[in-house]
C-alpha cells in the first residue's frame, strides 16, 4: 500500500498566517503549541485540497486574515495517485461588493473545482466539534456519512448539493395555491433521480465501510454496526433504480398537500440518518460512555481510511486536531500503533508536546505560535 503525502504546505493570508510553509518528509506530523496559536488553521488548510468547504465548514470570507486584502492562498506538493504534483486553492481580492469565487488549479492550471483534487490525494480528518455526534441531531450525523461517501466518490457532494436545490425549487412551487402541475412534475422527475444516486452512493459506502469494521479486531477502538435510516437507502440496495426513483416520485406526487402545509418536503433522502452501535455491548453508541463514544469514533475514522486504502490502492491523509489530548497513555500509544499499521501520512496536533513523545523519533515535529510554525529538534 502506497500513502499518498504532502511534501510542502504553503499559507498565504489564511487566517492567522500571513505567509508560513513548512516542508514534511515523514508520515506523522505534529504541530504542537498553545491553544489559539493556529495549529487548526494549518490543518484546515489541508481540508481544503478536498472537495467540500474543509473542516470548520467556513464560508470563503471567513477564512481570510482579518489584516490582508481579503485573498487568501493554499498550495501544496503533492506525492500522489497521480506522482509529483502541485495543487493550489484560494481567493483573489474581489472588488467592491463582488463576491470572490474560489479558484483551484493544479500545476498552476486552472481546474473547474477540488473535486479535481481527488485524483492526487484522499483527505478525511477527526476534529473535537465531532465528539457529540452520536448524541447530537440527526443532520450531524447525515453531514459526517455524506463526508465518508465524498472521500470514496468525489461527485457524491455536487449531487447532495443538486438535491437541495431542486428540494428548494419544489418547496417554492408548493407555496403557490395553484402550482404549474407540468413544473411540479418536472422538478419532482429531477429531485427522485437525485435522490436515489445519493441513496446509492450512502448505501454502498456504508455497505463497504460495514465490511471494514467487521474486519478490524481492536479493543482499544472497538468496532461498531452501522446502518442507514432510511426507506430510499434501504430500497437501492433490494431493486433498480429506476423502480424506486418511480416510487419516490408517486411518494412526492401523494405528498404535495401534506408538504405544501409544512412548507418543507417530509420524506426522503435529506432526513436519512445514520444508526451505530456500539458493538463490545450491543448499545447505541449515544448510550455509550463519552470514553466509549470518542473511542468508537476513531474507529470508525480507521476503519474509514482502511477502506480508502483498499478501495484506490493509496493510504488518505489523515487530520487529527487535538485527538490524542483526550486519550490516556495506553490508548494514545495503541493509536500511534494504528496509524504506523495504516501506513498513511497523519497530520495531528495537541498543545502538549510530551503527548507525542511516544513518536518523537519518527515524525516531523513542529512549534507553532501565533502567526509562525517552525521545525522542532526531536532532542528537545
Amino acid at each position: 500500500m502506497t500513502a499518498a503525502a504532502i511534501r510542502r504546505l504553503s499559507l498565504t493570508n489564511m487566517r492567522s498566517y500571513r505567509a508560513a510553509s513548512l516542508a514534511v518528509s515523514a508520515g506523522l506530523v505534529a504541530l504542537t503549541g498553545p491553544n489559539g496559536a493556529g495549529k487548526t488553521n494549518l490543518i484546515e488548510a489541508i481540508s481544503f485540497l478536498a472537495p467540500g468547504r474543509g473542516l470548520r465548514r467556513a464560508t470563503l470570507d471567513e477564512i481570510a486574515r482579518s489584516e490582508g486584502d481579503g485573498g487568501w492562498a493554499v498550495s501544496a506538493e503533492v506525492e500522489g495517485m497521480l506522482g509529483l504534483a502541485t495543487l493550489g486553492t484560494g481567493i483573489e481580492p474581489a472588488p467592491g461588493e463582488n463576491a470572490a469565487a474560489r479558484r483551484c488549479r493544479i500545476d498552476r492550471e486552472p481546474v473547474s473545482s477540488a473535486t479535481a483534487f481527488a485524483d492526487h490525494l484522499r483527505v478525511i480528518w477527526l476534529t473535537p466539534a465531532m465528539d457529540p455526534l452520536f448524541v447530537g441531531p440527526g443532520s450531524e450525523r447525515r453531514r459526517f456519512l455524506d463526508r465518508l461517501v465524498l472521500a470514496v466518490d468525489p461527485e457524491h457532494g455536487s449531487r447532495v448539493n443538486a438535491l437541495e436545490r431542486s428540494l428548494r425549487s419544489r418547496n417554492r412551487l408548493l407555496e403557490n395555491p395553484r402550482p404549474d402541475a407540468h413544473w411540479l412534475d418536472a422538478v419532482e422527475h429531477e429531485t427522485a433521480e437525485l435522490a436515489v444516486a445519493v441513496a446509492a452512493g450512502r448505501a454502498e459506502t456504508v455497505r463497504r465501510l460495514q465490511g471494514a469494521l467487521a474486519a478490524r479486531r481492536d479493543e482499544t477502538f472497538p468496532s461498531a454496526d452501522i446502518a442507514l435510516d432510511g426507506w430510499i437507502e434501504t430500497m437501492v440496495l433490494e431493486r433498480p433504480a429506476v423502480e424506486v426513483e418511480d416510487c419516490y416520485r408517486g411518494v412526492l406526487r401523494e405528498g404535495r398537500g401534506r408538504d405544501a402545509a409544512a412548507g418543507r418536503t417530509l420524506d426522503g433522502v435529506h432526513l436519512t440518518d445514520l444508526s451505530v452501535i456500539y458493538a463490545p455491548k450491543a448499545v447505541p453508541a449515544k448510550d455509550a460512555s463519552t470514553g466509549e463514544q470518542k473511542a468508537l469514533l476513531i474507529g470508525l475514522v480507521l476503519a474509514h481510511a482502511a477502506l480508502l486504502s483498499e478501495m484506490t490502492g493509496y493510504a488518505p491523509v489523515l487530520l487529527l486536531d487535538e485527538v490524542v489530548a483526550h486519550l490516556d497513555p495506553g490508548r494514545r500509544r495503541a493509536l500511534y500503533d494504528a496509524l504506523e499499521r495504516l501506513d498513511a501520512q497523519v497530520w495531528m496536533t495537541g498543545a502538549d508536546p510530551a503527548a507525542f513523545a511516544d513518536i518523537a523519533g519518527r515524525a516531523d515535529l513542529f512549534d507553532v505560535t501565533p502567526g509562525q510554525v517552525a521545525r522542532r529538534d526531536p532532542a528537545r
